[in-house]
């Protein structure tokens, strides 16, 4: 004959596998934070090595159009670098140039008369 259960070990029993369930609920939550955290320190992690490889590569682009205006500036002219194989830097710097002052609008520009009456009578 089987045993019945009372009310209380059905509870315990009851408790029991809820704690089980929500133990593994917990698992997942916890893992899934340490994911969150780690995705957003590799991000970081991403974006300063991206910034360091950005300056360096900004350098060396920089030191390579030094190297380019001194060869100019000790004769050689652009058509001949190229033909020894070395063309114009890729980034070459910017000169930068004053702009030329605009003068100032004395008066705004007048809007057009209305022409809808003319357009009538020249359409008809």
């Amino acid at each position: 004959m089987a045993t019945t259960l009372t009310p209380e070990e059905a509870i315990e029993r009851a408790k029991r596998l809820q704690e089980d369930r929500i133990n593994a609920v917990r698992a997942v939550a916890e893992a899934r934070q340490r994911l969150v955290d780690v995705q957003e320190e590799t991000a970081r992690e991403l974006a300063d090595l991206q910034a360091r490889i950005a300056e360096r590569v900004a350098d060396a682009e920089r030191d390579d159009v030094r190297a380019y205006n001194a060869a100019q500036s000790a004769g050689w002219s652009a058509d001949e670098l190229r033909k020894i194989g070395l063309p114009e830097p890729e980034k070459k710097a910017r000169v930068r140039r004053r702009a030329a002052r605009k003068p100032a609008a004395s008066r705004t520009t007048p809007e057009p008369a209305e022409t809808s009456a003319d357009e009538g009578t020249a359409a008809g």
